[in-house]
């Protein structure tokens, strides 16, 4: 059996072309699709006995350009860039602006010490430290069987 394509006759073809051209660019803009796409890094957290480790991947970044706040039980991640580029060529001028920022913020458990949070950045990702306090350690043992 063959597949054929069925038109009726009604169709205009230069209508259908340019109204599909025009929304393919429109939603393949890359103006407009970087700012439907979320802008947030991707995070990893863990927990070891010590501590909670949680690790932001922020490539492009600058130790300078993170700012950490812990308010009673809510740690705050937030980042800010702005950076502009200038290229100059024949008679005209070329500049390119780019502003970008993201805020990540997480609950933290009753049994963190706030005196002990920590952050290095290095390689593209921030990591944090958040250190437990010593009566929420637990301890580990080993029972006996009587």
């Amino acid at each position: 059996m063959a597949l054929v394509k069925f038109s009726n006759g009604n169709s205009n073809r230069a209508v259908d072309s340019w109204t599909n051209n025009l929304f393919d660019s429109l939603f393949n803009d890359s103006f407009i699709s970087d700012r439907l796409i979320s802008r947030v890094p991707a995070v990893n957290i863990a927990e070891t006995a010590d501590a909670y480790a949680i690790e932001l991947a922020a490539p492009g970044l600058e130790k300078g350009d993170f700012k950490i706040n812990v308010d009673k039980d809510v740690l705050t991640i937030s980042a800010e860039k702005k950076s502009e580029q200038a290229a100059d060529d024949r008679k005209y001028s070329k500049r390119e602006y780019s502003y970008s920022s993201f805020t990540r913020s997480f609950t933290l458990p009753d049994s963190i010490d706030h005196s002990k949070i920590d952050a290095v950045y290095q390689d593209g990702v921030l990591k944090v430290l958040v250190g437990k306090r010593e009566e929420a350690k637990v301890a580990s043992r080993l029972i006996d069987v009587k």
